[in-house]
């Protein structure tokens, strides 16, 4: 058993309107690079350490200048675990629509963004969390508004609803 397994925790928001979705092909990056993802997103800072939301919003800020008064509905949708290259990888996802007035002129020094509509979003390339992840947002998620988290042992993803008792 390895003890000295390390954590990374991650927070990722999903811009929406209508029927389509934002991502962002990351260039340059060492966790996941050369490949889609969410619109913005990045590690934790220490003072965020139980705060995902400040976290999303940060890299938000940072990534793609919008504030929360840009979007309607921010929620934590998912949460995912998955254990790869010595660390555990814990991903917060956020989703929201982006309101109409700030469509225009969005850019990113992350990587190139572009709007995909949410049939073609499954044959993209996306590391294995976030992917298995929008699989389960496309057939059962987008239809609700519970929070789900997910076990990636390798082989599949497991979700399961995070339900408050």
């Amino acid at each position: 058993m390895d003890n000295n397994i390390k954590l990374r925790n991650m927070a990722g928001i999903y811009l929406l309107h209508k029927n389509k979705i934002l991502l962002l092909y990351r260039k340059g990056s060492k966790v996941a690079n050369n490949t889609w993802i969410a619109s913005a997103g990045g590690h934790f800072e220490e003072w965020e350490l139980n705060d995902a939301k400040a976290c999303v919003l940060r890299e938000m800020k940072e990534e793609l200048f919008l504030t929360e008064e840009m979007l309607s509905g921010l929620s934590l949708r998912y949460i995912t675990l998955r254990r790869t290259k010595g660390e555990i990888r814990q991903n917060y996802y956020f989703f929201a629509d982006l309101k109409e007035e700030y469509l225009t002129e969005l850019t990113s020094d992350e990587g190139t963004l572009k709007w995909f509509d949410l049939s073609e979003v499954s044959q993209l390339e996306m590391p294995y969390s976030a992917k298995t992840m929008i699989e389960h947002y496309l057939a059962t998620g987008q239809y609700d508004d519970k929070i789900y988290v997910g076990v990636a042992d390798g082989a599949k993803a497991v979700f399961t609803e995070l339900a408050e008792y």
